[in-house]
């Protein structure tokens, strides 16, 4: 066998063993996402609505936040004791505060003690993956033969993707074997992905344990000039100092946001703007995923031959160019407005109507009437009515139906009786029978949609609008390993990229979904109540757009052979 094809089955091994860890370290980090909208019913008041969902998603900001203190604690480890029990303490941190997550009682059992333990998890786990990505980036870049760094490295940039398809693929297996309710409840299956968590990384140990350390650094340490204080002199001196700015500003920054506004806000817009199913949005980010995937690697492949730089600036442009459009095509797919001369009115059904008696205020009750419209193309819209009873005392009934009596809107003196079910809390069950009570009048408010289960034409479409996003992401993020580990030298190089990355990914990238979410809110106002949906869009294409203009001036397209120095 030839020493190519030695060195090869050496590097197979190699990608394996890092990518299976940084994978699962990004799958753990990842599931809290894909359940924010879950986790904010469970560890926030029920009546919280919108603010739930943002302070979950700060919870889930706030994990990217302290990705640079971690960068800088492990960064630092990784340049003094070496990549490999480096990232082996990362990977033990990220898992087990992935499994603690899973064991946190829910808001109605502890209280606001739960969210701050969540939080506080979270902040572990960011802490952890800051030390994560740099390690394995340069474990793999420090063994990879000169002329082809881009190509092996690369394989690490699909393993961010990937746990987020591991994630998608675990969370839509466990829900569709629940069931929506059981998989829903406080001690429900949107738990058992971070208990798996366990087993992912207990595996993973065992195979880390078996990988030797990288080759360039165990020759810096056996020649004894490994650095003293890395941090020092990743920041300390003007000139490396100087790289990791340009590395930041001219190329993470967009590449992060980039990253995180083609997955992580496409299936929030698509889930919460457009109100696409829980398992359509996933379906559909997972298909896009599969499919996008392998372009890590084509880019990574194709900057060892052109360059690194042009390749990540292009895929930023094309980004800013285009988001608005392709965000606006999913706007347009599921507009109500343009189904309504296509409903099957003899498939369109409607539940009971369903009467929540107000905790505070017994003279008050909502009662929600779903209906589930069914449109020729074969596509399924649920709509909910909610109309607001006013009693004329307070109820007292424990009955499975109310009976409220009400006079007739075109004649009050004429009395109309109409029966409802009462809802029920868990664990309570309800008498048979009916209570009768007056309703001074009664405040309705017109259908909102609340899921749409897509037609197949529909359903395609979006996932060849994501699959473009993800090929952006592919092509800025695909090289991009090589390129931050040829910036710096091999005894400061762990602290010094790590830095960066994570500022751009976890600061810049990870306030994504956050700040896109705020940004809409704060455009709704009375005469627009849902607001403008591409407000939050500004926000990446603005960075994107300074990192493009950065990079273009100052970055040069050097690809350095020799990063033994």
């Amino acid at each position: 066998m030839s020493i190519n094809q030695n060195q090869e089955k050496g590097m197979g091994f190699i990608i394996g063993a890092s990518s299976v860890g940084t994978l699962i370290e990004w799958y753990d980090f990842y599931i809290f996402g894909m359940l924010a909208t879950i986790i904010s019913k469970q560890f926030f008041p029920e009546d919280s609505g919108t603010s739930a969902l943002l302070s979950t998603l700060a919870i889930f900001a706030a994990g990217f936040i302290v990705r640079p203190f971690g960068a800088l604690v492990f960064g630092r480890l990784g340049d003094l004791i070496g990549r490999k029990y480096t990232f082996l303490l990362t990977l033990i941190l990220m898992g087990g505060s992935t499994f603690a997550i899973g064991l946190v009682p829910g808001f109605k059992t502890i209280g606001w003690a739960a969210p701050i333990i969540v939080l506080v998890l979270r902040l572990v786990q960011g802490l952890a993956l800051g030390g994560e990505y740099g390690g394995a980036a340069t474990y793999v870049a420090e063994h990879a033969p000169a002329k082809q760094r881009g190509y092996w490295t690369s394989w690490i940039q699909t393993t961010a993707t990937l746990g987020l398809f591991l994630a998608l693929g675990i969370i839509i297996l466990i829900r569709n074997s629940q069931g929506v309710e059981k998989f829903s409840g406080e001690w429900g299956g949107w738990r058992y992905p971070f208990w798996i968590s366990l087993l992912l990384v207990i595996v993973s140990i065992i195979i880390r344990m078996r990988m030797s350390e990288s080759p360039m650094f165990a020759k810096v340490k056996a020649e004894g000039k490994t650095s003293v204080n890395p941090l020092k002199e990743s920041f300390g001196h003007r000139a490396n100092f100087k790289m990791v700015l340009l590395a930041l500003f001219g190329a993470v920054m967009g590449q992060g946001v980039v990253w995180y506004t083609g997955q992580f806000y496409a299936q929030t817009f698509i889930e919460n703007i457009c109100k696409v199913n829980f398992v359509d949005s996933r379906n559909i980010l997972m298909i896009a995923i599969l499919f996008a995937t392998p372009f890590f690697v084509i880019f990574g492949a194709l900057s060892d031959k052109i360059g690194r730089k042009w390749i990540m600036l292009i895929g930023m442009l094309l980004a800013v160019v285009s988001y608005r459009f392709v965000y606006q095509n999913f706007l347009d797919y599921t507009n109500v407005a343009a189904k309504r001369t296509m409903i099957d009115v003899s498939k369109t059904t409607k539940s009971d109507a369903i009467a929540s008696i107000d905790t505070k205020d017994k003279k008050k009750a909502l009662v929600n009437t779903k209906y589930d419209s069914v449109y020729t193309d074969g596509a399924v819209y649920t709509f909910t009515k909610t109309d607001t009873l006013h009693f004329a005392s307070d109820y007292a009934g424990a009955t499975a139906s109310i009976a409220y009596i009400i006079a007739k809107k075109d004649d009050a003196t004429v009395l109309d009786t109409v029966t409802v079910k009462a809802k029920t809390t868990a664990g309570v069950t309800l008498a048979e029978g009916i209570t009768y009570i007056t309703a001074e009048k009664k405040s309705a408010k017109p259908g909102v949609v609340i899921e749409k289960s897509l037609d197949s034409g529909t359903f395609w479409k979006m996932v060849g609008w994501v699959f473009v996003l993800i090929v952006f992401v592919t092509m800025v993020y695909g090289p991009m390993a090589a390129f931050l580990v040829e910036l710096f030298p091999t005894k400061i190089r762990y602290t010094s990229m790590s830095l960066p990355y994570h500022i751009g990914n976890g600061v810049f990238g990870g306030l994504v979904p956050f700040l896109g979410t705020l940004i809409v809110e704060f455009t709704k106002t009375k005469d627009l109540p849902a607001g403008d949906p591409l407000a939050g869009l500004w926000y990446p294409i603005g960075i994107a757009a300074l990192c493009f203009v950065i990079g273009a001036i100052y970055l040069r397209n050097h690809i350095d052979e020799d990063v033994m120095d």
